[in-house]
């Protein structure tokens, strides 16, 4: 089940509001818990051993947190353990397969083939769950002692599946007191709905062009179409995540949840190293308050800094998939952010214009390594987007850019509006609610038929 679907909006959203909004404020955290599961069962449930993994995790980060509390003689082996769970669990269902697989090709003798499912969540709520422990072990926090609470901030389903990723300490306040008004539930409203619009009606329809470039294969394609693919893929993938993001944030309002902002503009950088400051926020404060700042960060030279990034960059990609391509991406990454830290940064946040220009190029590049996890198609590919590295290969159908480009313009149109706060200081302009109303309820309408429609695909991030 998923946000931007029909099952989830017209029936769960009703059923669930109504028992919360009915129930006094003291109760509000059960039907919280058993909604929050009921959607988790519902997404593992040809997998229900996954459920109860989720459980046992909220469990054992319960029990762990006391423990640091009560035995502080012994409370680093505690807090290493229950690290070691997470980690553990992660390498088992996320990167297990990968690794037997590749062993399978490389041994004749070993032979497997099994594929194992990726329990939704778990890159998520594993790290919420070492974040927490992690700040209760370093004082910064006190262990929770209720376990319906604890369960409560873990299970919250608007946030469980793909982030954003929230500290306990951020929400704490309002796992014991929620303040929900009309005016937060209907600023959750609309948010949920703008949400709902940028994954339905933009993400949805221009990653179509991303999907159709691979059925085709890349040895078909011609440059000007390489080109339009990836940057409909760019902004899919952008649309995607932060429409989801928006829709949880909505989601939270409405519950009497302030969560965390995900993105800000991050289309609008003038380097990689603001555009990772804008991007995924949750997850790039995560890695420096729990990995980075805890190595040295940079106040331990320039060797250490450099070895403390490649880190934290190797890890930012593998924690996105089992993949050659991810490992590679997060290097790409990290090769980037060093020469802008040590060499170019500075001169590209002077010249702004450059600044644009670079991030033109190299945003859509990065995102075609995260993108195409066979590396051979990928050097295929590239050979697309830079013809002079193809030595002499031209494409079957040199003109086919010109159909796609009339089918997708003003979804890139739209890509390139949204991408700025144009539009969303338009809307704040706009004081009379009447009119609000109407713009919300018709991008509601429109998202409603396009689900009606089929137009539902699930979210990039589910696979991460």
């Amino acid at each position: 089940m998923v946000f931007s679907s029909l099952q989830f909006i017209f029936i769960f959203l009703p059923i669930f509001f109504g028992c919360y909004y009915m129930v006094p404020n003291r109760n509000k955290n059960y039907i919280l818990l058993i909604g929050s599961l009921c959607f988790y069962f519902v997404g593992t449930i040809n997998n229900p051993e996954y459920l109860i993994l989720f459980i046992i995790s909220i469990l054992i980060d319960y029990i762990v947190a006391l423990g640091i509390e009560k035995h502080v003689k012994y409370k680093k082996i505690i807090l290493l353990t229950g690290i070691f769970f997470h980690v553990g669990s992660l390498v088992v269902f996320k990167y297990l397969g990968f690794v037997l697989m590749e062993l399978s090709k490389q041994m004749e003798s070993f032979n497997f083939t099994k594929n194992i499912v990726l329990p939704i969540g778990i890159s998520f709520y594993t790290f919420q769950g070492i974040s927490y422990i992690v700040d209760v072990y370093r004082g910064n926090i006190k262990a929770e002692r209720s376990l319906l609470h604890y369960a409560v901030y873990i299970a919250m389903f608007e946030q469980l599946i793909a982030g954003p990723i929230v500290t306990y300490k951020q929400v704490r306040k309002e796992l014991y007191v929620k303040k929900i008004n009309r005016l937060s539930v209907m600023e959750g409203i609309g948010t949920f709905i703008i949400g709902l619009g940028l994954k339905v009606l933009l993400a949805n329809p221009i990653g179509k062009l991303w999907t159709q470039t691979c059925a085709i294969g890349f040895e078909s394609i011609s440059t000007p179409l390489a080109w339009l693919s990836i940057f409909a893929f760019t902004f899919q993938i952008y649309f995607d995540f932060w429409g989801y993001s928006l829709m949880a944030i909505g989601l939270g309002k409405m519950l009497g949840f302030q969560l965390p902002k995900n993105f800000d503009y991050p289309y609008l950088s003038l380097s990689m190293t603001q555009f990772w400051r804008r991007w995924h926020m949750t997850l790039g404060s995560w890695f420096k308050e729990y990995v980075y700042i805890p190595l040295g960060g940079n106040r331990k030279g320039f060797i250490k800094t450099i070895r403390n990034l490649m880190i934290v960059w190797l890890l930012t990609g593998i924690w996105h998939g089992a993949g050659y391509n991810f490992i590679l991406w997060g290097a790409v990454l990290f090769i980037i952010l060093v020469i802008e830290k040590f060499f170019i940064g500075k001169w590209l946040h002077r010249y702004s214009m450059a600044g644009h220009l670079y991030m033109f190029i190299i945003i859509p590049l990065t995102w075609a390594v995260f993108a195409i996890d066979d590396i051979g198609q990928m050097g295929v590919f590239f050979t697309r987007l830079f013809p002079f590295l193809s030595q002499g290969m031209e494409s079957i159908f040199p003109n086919d850019y010109i159909k796609y480009w009339n089918l997708y313009y003003p979804f890139f149109i739209a890509g390139i509006l949204f991408s700025t706060k144009i539009p969303f200081q338009l809307l704040k302009k706009i004081k009379n609610k009447t009119i609000i109303t109407v713009i919300l309820l018709l991008v509601f309408l429109a998202c409603t038929y396009c689900m009606y429609k089929g137009l539902d695909d699930p979210f990039l991030y589910f696979r991460f």
